[in-house]
């Protein structure tokens, strides 16, 4: 939540949060997940809606069947106009977010509500119970089996590869579109599909197409991996450097406190 909130901020959008888990992490590990009550969660997500105007949601890690039930259950009852949905499945650690039982309920309950779906090749697997590989006419099989399970749009995302090039496909309607770009030497990946799919999020509705904004949360993810080796956070995967284009360069060089 805390690198979707910075995405909201640096791209123009004023974010709103609602938690669905706590998590015990840093660079290297999760150490712990502790899973809010349904009944707090779906009180957290009417509170909400009932006093802000909500133009996106993003819908990231959810960690139990019962809780994707009553995420699902909150977008059918307020319709907000974009949902990008996230189906955060493994930390960059390598840890296991989702349970096995919240799979089948992701696929079922929430991919038929989503604008767009970013899975990255893994997720794309365990959504479609088959693996998913880096070649680009299986990325296109997947995108479309995917729409095909209610998904407005599908951006299966290539970072999993292991080219110098990373290619996302992208299905929007009946269009498939390959996004490239070179792949950028750094360890500090930590939350690029968060920051990419609240980008998208943030962009939405600031857009004419689907199409549009994915493009431009794509550059704005590149430049935030290009600039995040000028962050000194932690021994691991560090984090993006979410306001490169705001904050002063000397100040990230520097280490200077923000």
């Amino acid at each position: 939540m805390l690198a979707d909130l910075k995405t909201f901020a640096a791209l123009g959008a004023y974010g709103c949060g609602v938690v669905a888990a706590l998590t015990a992490q840093n660079t290297r590990s999760v150490t712990g997940i502790h899973e809010v009550p349904p009944a707090f969660l779906r009180l957290q997500l009417d509170t909400l809606f009932d006093d802000v105007r909500i133009d996106a949601v993003k819908v990231g890690m959810l960690a139990s069947a019962e809780l994707v039930r009553v995420v699902a259950e909150a977008l059918r009852r307020h319709r907000p106009r974009f949902v990008v949905l996230d189906p955060v499945m493994v930390a960059k650690s390598g840890d296991r977010l989702l349970r096995a039982d919240a799979v089948a309920a992701l696929r079922s309950e929430l991919l038929p509500l989503a604008t767009i779906v970013t899975p990255n090749l893994p997720e794309a697997g365990d959504l479609l119970e088959r693996p998913v590989s880096e070649a680009l006419a299986d990325m296109r099989s997947a995108a479309a089996a995917l729409q095909a399970l209610g998904a407005q749009a599908v951006l299966v995302k290539g970072g999993h590869g292991t080219g110098r090039t990373v290619v996302d496909v992208l299905r929007d309607g009946p269009d498939t579109i390959e996004l490239s770009a070179p792949r950028i030497a750094t360890k500090n990946t930590h939350g690029t599909g968060c920051t990419l799919s609240s980008a998208i999020a943030a962009l939405l509705p600031q857009r004419s197409t689907v199409a549009d904004a994915v493009r431009d949360a794509r550059e704005y993810l590149l430049g935030a991996i290009r600039a995040s080796d000028e962050l000194e956070v932690g021994s691991g995967h560090g984090p993006l450097n979410h306001f490169h284009e705001v904050w002063p360069r000397s100040r990230a060089v520097t280490g200077e406190p923000a």
